[in-house]
């Protein structure tokens, strides 16, 4: 959101490797997670090995542990079922701080030290930044699960993609028709002021009015902040719904604050889950957001008409009913993104086997097997449902959910097609060279 998803905010132009790499600190711990199975048709085959770069630290933490687990859980499923090509595969974790720097030093790592096959995994959109650039350059495939508009924006290069996750210009286009038909037309946006929340400025205001609402203010908030409460007072008076999207460590500081101000009043609410992603919406203070709403990529909670591949994936990932981990029900789940690492991983064992990868030397083919992917079919493989690749873009498009917050969960009430998400673009990464 995925994916302090800070930097400058994106202009499409590309972006020096050099003020990207500036300031890097030190290399980072390595993890190795999990190990491999039995394999009858290839035991001595070297690993297929894919680097992790994994927000363990920083404000990124509570996604980062999240990730890691759903990465474990599907690679744990994938080397049960053989592996990819008849090959184990074995990931090689880095802690990147959630800092762009490091990242961009964790993803020279993988390729020069590590001699990882690909890297994979990144959220916080700064980190994807600063990152993409040695990607390129060391001419790596790099698969991000991390909701900005980066990628599809054309800023990246030919081997940064995004399979397996939707990006926040699908997201706005998709909800704001249901927001202005169900919530209100007069819309105040809270959002954080990096390039995430650029995104949410720059693309749901356009999608407000298409339908004939109104964006009357914008209050960005820096990332640092801690207490929130001293922004309020900019919400014009005129305000039917407010728009809010927080991510981090204050996010439920930022709630409750939302909630004390407006003493059980106000305008309507409409947040992004990112809001509340690890956190329990039961938690004391949370009360007053009965009956608002929330967007979701994946629901929180299992819903009554849930699917078996969804059920499964849960099962697999260790999450129960109520989207907080099964040994610990204070440990809640970052269920609205953590499902694009599955996903993803499963989009790059599609396209490994239909590129007959065999090593870094197959790299580029690697990339035009993932470029040539077309429809991702809803099942065991994509338990969020079903989704459209464009490889001009390296973009993949998915159906939305709308959540209400009921009796203290979060109910499904809405949930958009591909269709709505879909925007016309002239990127074209397919037009580089490899």
């Amino acid at each position: 959101m995925t994916g302090n998803r800070k930097a400058s905010a994106l202009s499409g132009l590309a972006i020096n490797r050099r003020s990207a790499l500036k300031g890097l600190g030190a290399a980072a711990a390595i993890g190795t997670a999990p190990g491999f199975v039995r394999y009858a048709q290839a035991q001595s085959s070297e690993p297929i090995r894919i680097g992790f770069q994994a927000h363990r630290t920083g404000i990124g933490a509570a996604y980062g542990r999240w990730y890691e687990r759903t990465t474990a859980a599907a690679i744990a499923r994938i080397n049960e079922a053989g592996g990819i090509n008849g090959r184990p595969v074995e990931i090689i974790t880095e802690d990147d701080g959630t800092d762009a720097a490091r990242g961009a030093e964790v993803v020279e790592k993988f390729a020069n030290q590590h001699k990882t096959d690909i890297v994979y995994g990144t959220l916080f959109s700064h980190v994807v930044v600063g990152s993409a650039p040695a990607a390129g350059e060391l001419k790596i495939p790099y698969y991000v699960v991390s909701e900005g508009y980066h990628v599809a924006s054309g800023a990246m290069n030919r081997y940064v993609l995004q399979p397996g996750i939707t990006d926040v210009r699908a997201q706005c286009r998709s909800v704001a028709p249901w927001i202005t038909s169900n919530v209100g037309k007069k819309v105040t946006m809270i959002f954080p002021d990096y390039a995430f929340g650029h995104d949410h400025r720059d693309f749901f205001a356009p999608a407000v009015a298409e339908q004939g609402g109104e964006v009357v203010a914008q209050i960005a908030i820096p990332p640092t902040e801690t207490s929130f409460t001293r922004y309020f007072p900019q919400i014009p008076s005129d305000t039917d719904v407010i728009y809010h999207v927080m991510v981090g460590p204050a996010v439920l500081t930022f709630v409750k604050e939302l909630g004390e101000f407006f003493g059980g009043g106000g305008p309507k609410l409409f947040g992004f889950i990112d809001s509340l992603e690890a956190v329990d919406i039961t938690s004391p203070g949370l009360e007053f957001l009965e009956g608002s709403h929330f967007w979701e990529g994946m629901p929180r909670y299992q819903q009554a008409d849930a699917s078996q591949n969804e059920i499964d994936y849960r099962t697999a990932v260790g999450v129960d009913e109520n989207g907080a981990s099964v040994n610990d029900a204070r440990d809640v789940s970052t269920a609205a993104h953590m499902f694009g690492c599955w996903e993803t991983l499963y989009v790059i064992k599609q396209a490994m086997e239909a590129a007959d990868y065999r090593g870094p030397d197959d790299r580029a083919k690697l990339v035009e097997a993932t470029e040539a992917i077309t429809d991702l079919p809803e099942g065991p493989e994509h338990p969020q449902g079903a989704k459209v690749f464009n490889g001009k873009v390296h973009q993949v498009y998915g159906s939305q959910n709308i959540s209400m917050v009921e009796n203290g969960k979060l109910k499904v009430v809405h949930r958009t097609s591909i269709e709505d998400g879909m925007y016309e673009s002239d990127t074209d990464y397919t037009s580089q060279s490899l």
